[in-house]
Parts: C-alpha cells; structure tokens; sequence
C-alpha cells in the first residue's frame, strides 16, 4: 500500500482557545517529534487526515508536507472526543525506511469454537510488536477455530507476519473459550414455592 501523503501548515498560536479555533477551521493540531529534533507544531486537514486513518489504520505511516519538504512520520497516538467523535489531537513520530518501530496493533478474534460451544471472551484488545515502520500490520488475529472449553489463545499463540516479532508478553491472554453458563437448577425450596404460587 502507498505511503499517503498529507499537506501541513505551521501552528503558531497554542491553548485550549486556539485549539478550538483551527478545529473549527477544519485543522486537527499536532506535534512532530522524534529522532533528537526540535517538536514542531502542526495543523493537519482534518477531513484527509480521518480518512487516511480509516483507509490505514490507527498505526499510519504517512508522508507530511512540511513547507515544501517531506518528513515520513507515524500516527503515535490520537486523541478523539470521547462523546463527539472528532479528532482533537495528534501526536507524531518521525521515523525512517527501514526503521523498526514498536506499536501497539488491534487483534481480531476469528473462528468457531468446537463442537462442544462455549462462551468466547476477549481478554485483550491490542497487544505490542516490533515491526518495519512501513510494514506495520493493520491488526493481528487470535484464531479460536475448534477450541473447547475450556482453552486459552495467548499472545504466543498469534501468528505474526514475517518480520515482526512479539514484544508483549508471550502468556498474555488474549481470548479465551470458556464453559457456557446455564440456568442453576432450582432448589426443593424454590420448587416448592414455584407449585405453591402456580396453585393460587
């Protein structure tokens, strides 16, 4: 997939006042950093930047446009409004081809149990790799195809791509297919009372 592109104009004024300003101006504020440089504060397209974001992930490598100059760097964190919806900040890591980066990616939990059922739980949204700053998997999948109850997938036991390795722990549960729960049988009492009150 081709790295996307992105235009980007400098942030001058900074608050909570200004914030409210470029957002909406139709900008998303964010600070560039890494590799020993100076933070830059950037305003970002918020329309181009949501979809980049859907088309490539929370973990999106993209190429800025930095006046006139272009700067790889990847979506480290992104901060939405919890009840809006909207992007309010992003905070981006300058990073290099070739360069290993460690993230956290979503999992996907895929499959069916066995025959004998069970009730699938998952433990863990996300788990850490390492991986090629260019070749960071949009999400991981935990496989529960044909476990019983009881059985546990770890984040050893998720296959990852060629190239990248696990940097969470590998016992970190991930999913789990458990018993289903049923109905306690009710007690004498209870049944006693149930053909009492069907009497009246």
């Amino acid at each position: 997939m081709s790295t996307p592109k992105l235009s980007t104009s400098p942030r001058t004024d900074t608050g909570k006042g200004a914030a409210r300003r470029d957002r909406r101006a139709g900008n998303v504020p964010a600070v560039l950093y890494g590799h020993g440089s100076e933070p830059k504060h950037l305003l970002l397209p918020n329309l181009a930047l949501a979809s980049i974001l859907r088309g490539h992930g929370v973990n999106a490598v993209i190429d800025l446009d930095i006046d006139g100059e272009s700067q790889l760097a990847l979506t480290r964190q992104v901060e939405v409004h919890a009840t809006r919806d909207y992007i309010q900040h992003v905070d981006l890591l300058i990073v290099r081809r070739g360069e290993k980066v460690i993230v956290e990616v979503p999992i996907v939990v895929e499959g069916e149990p066995g025959p004998a059922g069970g009730l699938v739980v998952q433990d863990a949204s996300t788990i850490e790799i390492e991986a090629d700053a260019m070749s960071i998997p949009e999400h991981l999948v935990a496989s529960i195809e044909g476990l019983e109850p009881i059985a546990n997938v770890t984040a050893g036991d998720v296959i990852l791509p060629e190239g990248v390795t696990l940097v969470s722990p590998a016992d970190l549960l991930v999913a789990s297919v458990n018993e289903a729960k049923t109905a306690a049988e009710p007690t004498e009492d209870e049944a006693a009372g149930d053909v009492a009150e069907a009497a009246e």
